[in-house]
């Protein structure tokens, strides 16, 4: 068992590049330096991370400790994986509101927005080219982000999604519009378990742990694809409590450190409650990586056939092209909006996204070289 929470911890600490890369880490060391598990095994366990909502990269991580030592050794893998960055953004958020407001902070934090313009502005290209290849996915994404730039709230990002998954489930299932493709087997209990949380979720509680919880719970329940489209949707959940600013740096911030991005929920935990930072950025943090691992334990018996099942396959075309829409108003509101002041920010943002698409500069040496160029004029002046 120490040794799953070990080998990940290592993996933790070094893994930057994002969902992908961590994938690629996994596959390095368990698939062909440990074999822990077969090529086969390792790709069905990428096919359904792809196929169900919550951090793609952690729940492989997850579902790798699992099949080496059970519900404990997917909870080792989970804690050592998890544990570098969540310590990583408690720091950074605890020094973020201790030098609030100082000109070296301010003009780092802005750094950090103009990043966060870059890095979204690649995911946004990305994942359009990845997701939305016909016109009707084309057409969702597009109508989804008409529609969240008219009425910006959770509620409307929720339908947007729902919809755009039902027009999946009926328009763009592969194979024979007829065959619903391999059963899937399931654990109810456990799928019961996150039915009632994610209803519950839907409620408002005096108590503001509770409270936060079963925000950050049902925002973790609706994100297909992980990564950076976990933040319109924590954007919209934290708007009332925390400032556009605070928010841009920390997932600024969560671009430059190992291990998951969703990691980016406990900076937010923390700014939620001034009274107590540590447990409301434990509880964040639990909260949004806890759906997507109760889904992965209620189809665990599934992994091999899932990828087969063309009724899901079709659902999550439909929801994958919606999330490209939701990224693409979260790139203009709040992001742009808030970094981007004039044609020198401008100017940094596009020698940012060319230096990051053509010449494939690392995030960490991105994170330096904007830093610099925004903290020190005289490089640029």
């Amino acid at each position: 068992m120490f040794d799953v929470f070990r080998q990940f911890f290592l993996l933790g600490l070094f893994s930057f590049g994002g969902p992908a890369a961590h994938i690629g880490y996994f596959h390095k060391a368990f698939v062909v330096k440990r074999k822990w598990l077969a090529e086969e095994e390792f790709a069905n366990l990428v096919a359904i991370s792809h196929l169900l909502p919550g951090p793609g990269s952690s729940q492989v991580g997850f579902a790798i400790g699992y099949h080496r030592r059970g519900l404990g050794g997917a909870l080792c893998a989970f804690v050592g994986f998890t544990l570098p960055s969540v310590l990583l953004m408690m720091g950074f958020a605890y020094f973020s509101r201790v030098f609030e407001h100082h000109f070296v902070v301010d003009k780092v934090i802005h750094g950090l927005k103009l990043l966060a313009v870059i890095v979204v502005a690649d995911a946004v290209f990305g994942m359009f080219k990845s997701f939305c290849r016909c016109c009707l996915t084309q057409t969702l994404c597009v109508l989804t982000a008409i529609a969240l730039l008219l009425f910006q709230s959770m509620a409307a990002q929720i339908v947007a999604i729902v919809l755009a998954g039902m027009v999946g489930h009926f328009r763009l299932r592969p194979g024979h519009s007829s065959g619903a493709g391999t059963g899937l087997s399931v654990n109810y209990p456990l799928l019961l378990v996150f039915t009632l949380l994610f209803a519950v979720s839907f409620f408002t509680f005096d108590n503001v742990l509770l409270d936060m919880f079963a925000g950050f719970f049902q925002a973790g329940s609706l994100v297909f694809g992980g990564g950076h489209v976990v933040m319109p949707l924590l954007q919209s959940l934290t708007a009332g409590s925390i400032s556009t600013e605070t928010f841009l740096t920390g997932y600024a911030a969560a671009q430059g450190i190992p291990g998951p991005m969703f990691t980016f929920a406990t900076f937010l935990g923390f700014h939620s409650d001034p009274q107590a930072p540590v447990t409301a950025a434990i509880a964040a943090t639990l909260a949004v990586f806890l759906p997507g691992f109760l889904l992965l334990l209620s189809v665990k018996s599934a992994w091999v056939s899932v990828k087969e099942n063309n009724v899901l396959r079709g659902v999550i075309s439909g929801i994958n092209a919606a999330v490209v829409g939701l990224l693409m108003v979260a790139l203009y509101q709040p992001i742009f909006l808030s970094a981007v002041f004039n044609a020198t920010d401008l100017a940094i943002v596009l020698g940012g996204i060319l230096l990051l698409k053509s010449f494939n500069l690392s995030i960490v040496k991105l994170i330096v070289l904007v830093l610099a160029v925004n903290v020190c004029p005289l490089l640029w002046v």
